[in-house]
């Protein structure tokens, strides 16, 4: 068996792993990886460009079937070429590829085309669909192997009628009635797409709110727009069965409330597991989780020295910037530039409107017993938004109410995820909310909002109904 050895041997090419070895290989070490799929990982592949694409061509479609708000009329039936749009979502995937291996090339980083487990510490077993095994050795390893959609057991094996994230980014047809099973952050961004494209949309959401993970007055703004919409959704409800009535036919499914309901098809979004069952870990003594996720300290390493993991794998945080992030960090530290990360890391949703969000949110800051102050600010209040008719959403900012910090900053509304670039920047600066309202925003514009909305949170703002009288002495 051939052997080769690298300096840093990255196991992975999605966000973190094709980041990872760029930046290895930058930084002068002999680098390789492994991808037993496609260059890019779940991210470029089935996750967030594919179904971004896709959300382009929706928001698209929702506005041009609202033209007539803007004063604008449309002639003709407006539709949609659904081959066209998903054309168009294969030629982006197929171009990043494409740079991902331009990249590699250009840098000189080795690549192996195969499923790779550990034999070993520092030691790599690559094996090839056709062809011979190789081994591999290296000074520092680093795993992203990333994540895979979690598929709820007993439910039918037919991906065609019960499917996960990826196999729905690639749907070549559309169903009529879609039942979605998770009201996170997939769940809602389907659920906002296919209603675009005019699927009766229903969502199951077990827990009380949707997106739960962030701040509940996001969830309770996105209900609202949903229902506006005709999205139906169900909170505090489970999905008790699902039953094909025939092949290629209706699903049956029964919820927690006794309800029972048809659709054609059904979209599993309850989360994402870690893919590192394969991996032969046990070989080289890496501990993981009960739920598969590989722990890791401040430094990105493993309990083994020299090897580390990134992104969705060590279960921090399951978001492709993270793992991008964590892939130069681990690198770094690998060859010696020791500093832990700490960096705050964004929450973004594309639906339309965007929701987006950063730091602590008022739960998790009262759970930590911080004492607070929350600054909010309709959207709609922006002379941008009005002009726009964008006037859905709102801003929220919290503060802690005796050393002054910026905590959190969550937002619904047009260009969010553009937006929370601005507090996650202060935020990593450990600004004041003080900060946020002294610095000059730009009008007219959306991110004016933070502004606002930190102002209120100091009692200071100027165009909402004020709390109290603050009287200044003049003259003194």
């Amino acid at each position: 068996m051939t052997t080769d050895h690298f300096d840093i041997f990255v196991i992975g090419t999605g966000p973190g792993g094709y980041v990872a070895a760029l930046k290895a290989a930058q930084m002068g070490a002999k680098t390789a990886v492994a991808e037993k799929h496609h260059l890019g990982g779940t991210c470029l592949n089935y996750g967030c460009i594919p179904s971004k694409a896709l959300l382009s061509s929706a928001e698209l479609l929702h506005s041009i079937q609202n033209a007539r708000k803007w004063g604008i009329t449309v002639g003709g039936e407006v539709g949609f070429d659904w081959p066209e749009v998903t054309k168009h979502k294969d030629k982006v995937i197929r171009q990043l590829r494409g740079g991902v291996a331009s990249l590699f090339k250009g840098r000189g980083v080795t690549q192996f085309a195969g499923h790779c487990s550990f034999a070993g510490a520092g030691r790599l077993v690559v094996t090839p669909s056709d062809g011979p095994a190789r081994m591999v050795t290296a000074g520092n390893v680093i795993i992203g192997s990333g994540s895979v959609p979690i598929r709820i057991p007993g439910w039918p094996d037919d991906p065609a009628v019960v499917c996960t994230s990826d196999e729905a980014v690639h749907w070549t047809t559309l169903p009529k009635k879609l039942l979605i099973v998770g009201g996170g952050v997939i769940g809602c961004e389907f659920a906002c797409m296919m209603a675009a494209f005019g699927v009766s949309v229903t969502v199951v959401e077990m827990l009380p709110s949707l997106l739960p993970t962030l701040d509940q007055d996001l969830g309770k703004g996105l209900l609202a727009i949903f229902k506006a919409r005709g999205i139906a959704c169900y909170l505090d409800t489970k999905v008790e069965s699902v039953d094909l009535a025939g092949k290629g036919a209706a699903v049956k499914t029964r919820l927690s409330n006794g309800e029972s309901l048809e659709f054609d098809r059904v979209l599993v979004a309850v989360g994402r597991r870690p893919n590192t069952d394969e991996l032969e870990l046990n070989r080289v003594g890496i501990q993981t989780s009960k739920r598969g996720f590989i722990p890791v300290n401040d430094h990105l390493e493993t309990n083994v020295p020299g090897h580390y993991c990134i992104g969705d794998a060590n279960g921090r945080c399951l978001l492709a910037h993270a793992a991008s992030a964590h892939g130069v960090a681990a690198v770094e530290n690998a060859l010696g530039h020791a500093k832990p990360f700490q960096s705050p890391i964004p929450s973004a949703v594309y639906t339309f409107p965007e929701v987006a969000a950063v730091g602590l949110s008022e739960q998790e800051a009262r759970d930590q017993g911080l004492p607070i102050a929350i600054g909010r600010f309709p959207i709609g209040h922006l002379g941008k938004a009005m002009a726009a008719r964008h006037t859905d959403g709102f801003v929220k900012m919290i503060r802690h109410r005796e050393t002054g910090q910026l905590l959190g900053a969550h937002m619904l509304g047009h260009n969010a995820t553009e937006c929370i670039a601005a507090t996650t920047a202060l935020l990593h600066q450990k600004a004041s909310m003080q900060d946020v309202a002294e610095t000059v925003w730009a009008h007219p514009t959306i991110s004016e909002s933070i502004k606002e909305s930190a102002e209120d949170a100091l009692n200071m703002g100027l165009h909402l109904p004020p709390r109290k009288i603050i009287r200044v002495p003049v003259g003194t």
